[in-house]
């Protein structure tokens, strides 16, 4: 099979095509076939040599989610045939034309969606259900806050905060973003220019000094005071990237007077249980959302910024550098070989 391995950490330039020998679907497991293959911050620190795959993946292949056909099944595995189009999580290995996934990481593609459309749901959208749900416990009629919120995660929070019921949903982005999130329809009672100061004045105007209930963080260190300064009374801030970075000098003082929670998670390192749990969750309460009607206004839906060839991949990880996408970037596993890739009849991805 190809596939896109690090050679040795770096820039965009160390990652080339490779032939490697196809997967095997060991017990437990299936081997995919995979037709789109998302991009995630992830992927480019792995590419720098900053964040390691996990023992049982392949070390060189980032990937960390992926939309394809089953191609064979192992031992033990039940409810999943060949052919059936899955898509889901890995903790690698997903730049390659195959891929080895244990069972308990599989959701079927809901009917309807192209393999762009399912390559670009499951990485974040499971991210912002396990922060908004699991970790931040969010219910109905609640306030939220959503950082980076033109991202792919920050586009499935908004989402998923809108079909749990919260009453009142902040975004946090750069201005151009902000625009870009009212004309695709997600729902944004608030968009605060993340250049135009600190955050927390304006939540404080918008929930009248109660604050928010629940904030998704993704920046880490430069926000760790507006989120404190944000947060109501017994409010959770949840932590999913330090992309700003990672030490903070905390007063405890505010921690206790707000009663507040503040929870850290990722979902490479988990186990294979926790993943399945995880999964099992999303496909029972979330993904009957993306088959709803156009007109539903709690329609799930992934956003696209655009897709490359798997050739590209060096290209797609520079463009991810520059902050300029909306939504989600991929790659095409089959674009540039065959001449049928999967962005065939989707339209412009631009």
């Amino acid at each position: 099979m190809r596939a896109i391995r690090i050679r040795e950490p770096g820039g965009p330039d160390v990652l080339e095509l490779v032939e490697r020998d196809d997967p095997v679907a060991g017990a437990g497991a299936v081997v995919v076939r995979v037709r789109c293959a998302g991009i995630n911050r992830a992927d480019l620190l792995q590419r720098l040599g900053r964040y390691p795959a996990p023992r049982d993946v392949p070390a060189d292949i980032p990937g960390l989610e992926f939309a394809g056909e089953i191609e064979t099944v192992g031992a033990g595995v039940s409810g999943w045939s060949a052919g059936d189009r899955v898509m889901g999580i890995l903790g690698g290995g997903g730049y390659a034309e195959r891929t080895a996934v244990p069972a308990g990481q599989l959701l079927a593609v809901p009917p309807g969606l192209g393999w762009l459309e399912a390559g670009a749901i499951p990485e974040v959208f499971l991210t912002a259900a396990d922060a908004l749900v699991e970790r931040g416990g969010l219910r109905p009629g609640e306030r939220v806050v959503v950082h980076t919120a033109g991202g792919g995660v920050g586009t499935a929070a908004l989402q998923l905060a809108r079909a749990i019921g919260a009453a009142s949903i902040i975004g946090t982005a750069s201005g151009g973003k902000i625009e870009k999130i009212r004309e695709a329809g997600l729902p944004l009672d608030l968009g605060v220019d993340r250049h135009a100061g600190s955050f927390a004045d304006e939540v404080a105007r918008h929930t009248r000094g109660a604050g928010a209930d629940v904030i998704v963080d993704t920046v880490g260190a430069p926000y760790w005071e507006a989120n404190m300064a944000s947060l109501a009374t017994l409010g959770r801030l949840v932590i999913v990237g330090v992309l700003g970075g990672m030490r903070v000098q905390a007063d405890l003082r505010q921690l206790m007077g707000k009663r507040a929670t503040v929870v850290g998670t990722v979902l490479r390192a988990r186990s294979k249980a926790e993943k399945a749990q995880l999964t099992e969750m999303f496909a029972t309460r979330f993904l009957p959302g993306f088959t709803a009607p156009d007109e539903d206004s709690s329609r799930l839906r992934p956003v696209i910024d655009r897709a490359f060839p798997l050739t590209e991949a060096a290209e797609a990880h520079r463009y991810v550098e520059s902050n300029r996408s909306f939504g989600k970037v991929l790659l095409d596993i089959d674009a540039g070989f065959s001449g049928r890739g999967c962005a065939t009849g989707l339209g412009s991805q631009d």
